[in-house]
């Protein structure tokens, strides 16, 4: 059953949506049909003219599906093809109401019906132009009837159900308008979440002055790289960096220089990496640097090279540019440690680079 109803109404989604309503108004329309049937049955329509009409009716609704399962239907702006569909079953319904004579009364279900598919689709204006395409239709069957047959169709009759007819339409068209704006609203408090929910997620894995991603995440990824070289034998190095004396261009210029140079380090150093490298920062002015897939004489290179950008950035803050350096250690990660472990070797080297005067990159043993 499964394989079938897959093939009926593909595996898209939106797709399976369309089609399916599309179904559902053929099946109403086929209840419909029976009805019509019941009514020649009990003499209330002619036999010839309603099988030439039900013929007629389900063969559109199934020229409607086939366009729309065939995918030929989203060449229009409206795939699902609902508002032709409501415009043919409401031409389809006139024409059951001018054969049904003492009957005909079990259109007007079948009208409401076909325009609540739409309730949930259509924009206003559509449900607008809709409601103006029911009224003059139904007016101009009506009148015909009248004039034609006025002893099966009585005018008064008949000018009371267009009353009815012309004053549920209108109703239709304000009850679509207010569930248009209801949808609207829904659709814009969904894009408002989802708009929150991204800076939540993003305020979560990034570092809020710099852009970078913070230490939380960091650890994780570096956690998940540890696991990944132990399944595959290969390594990674890491490295910790920090700006040498930031403490006294925050004394000597304010926080908010020391603010711009961690921004403007930040940026310099994330565009010179190499896209499977990952920088984060994981406290006032020190950096971690995760380097995969590299052996310390690899890594150590390009290390030294983003150190010569950093030395050579001017950071303009006010009237002065301001130049600054860094220290960094370096170390390859061990077979059998830690991540851990290896991270605390890159802390020793850094160390080591402070004690040598800073502006230097040291390489842990």
């Amino acid at each position: 059953m499964r394989p079938l109803v897959d093939a009926l109404l593909t595996h898209d989604p939106r797709q399976r949506e369309r089609l399916s309503q599309a179904l559902l108004a053929m099946g109403l329309l086929a209840t419909g049909v029976l009805a019509m049937h019941y009514f020649v049955a009990i003499g209330q329509a002619q036999s010839a003219a309603v099988w030439w009409w039900s013929v007629f009716t389900l063969a559109g609704m199934a020229v409607f599906f086939a366009l729309i399962r065939s995918g030929l239907s989203r060449r229009w702006r409206e795939p699902s093809l609902t508002v032709p569909q409501m415009l043919f079953a409401l031409s389809s319904g006139a024409v059951a109401y001018a054969l049904l004579g003492g009957g005909r009364g079990a259109v007007f279900p079948m009208v409401m019906t076909i325009l609540m598919f739409g309730l949930f689709v259509a924009t206003p204006a559509q449900m607008r132009w809709v409601s103006v395409y029911a009224v003059v239709l139904f007016g101009g069957v009506m009148s015909w009837c009248a004039w034609a047959q006025p002893e099966r169709y009585p005018p008064a009759t008949e000018l009371g159900h267009f009353l009815l007819v012309a004053t549920m339409m209108p109703a239709v068209s304000i009850l679509a308008g207010r569930l248009s704006l209801i949808r609207q609203r829904s659709r814009q408090h969904r894009a408002e979440l989802a708009l929150a929910l991204g800076r939540l997620r993003e305020q979560s894995t990034r570092d809020e002055l710099t852009g970078l991603i913070n230490r939380r995440h960091m650890d994780q990824l570096i956690a998940q790289e540890h696991q990944r070289c132990a399944r595959s034998g290969q390594t990674f190095c890491l490295a910790v960096l920090d700006i040498d004396h930031l403490r006294g261009i925050n004394d000597t210029h304010g926080h908010s220089a020391g603010d711009a140079v961690l921004r403007a380090l930040s940026q310099e150093a994330a565009r010179h990496v190499r896209v499977s490298d990952v920088l984060s920062r994981q406290a006032g002015d020190e950096f971690v640097l995760m380097m995969s897939d590299t052996r310390a004489a690899l890594a150590r290179g390009g290390l030294e090279r983003l150190h010569e950008r950093m030395s050579a950035l001017r950071i303009v803050h006010g009237q002065e540019a301001l130049a600054v350096t860094i220290s960094g250690g370096l170390a390859q990660h061990h077979a059998g440690e830690t991540a851990g472990q290896t991270l605390d070797r890159a802390h020793a080297a850094r160390a080591e680079a402070k004690a040598q005067g800073g502006n230097c990159i040291v390489v842990a043993a």
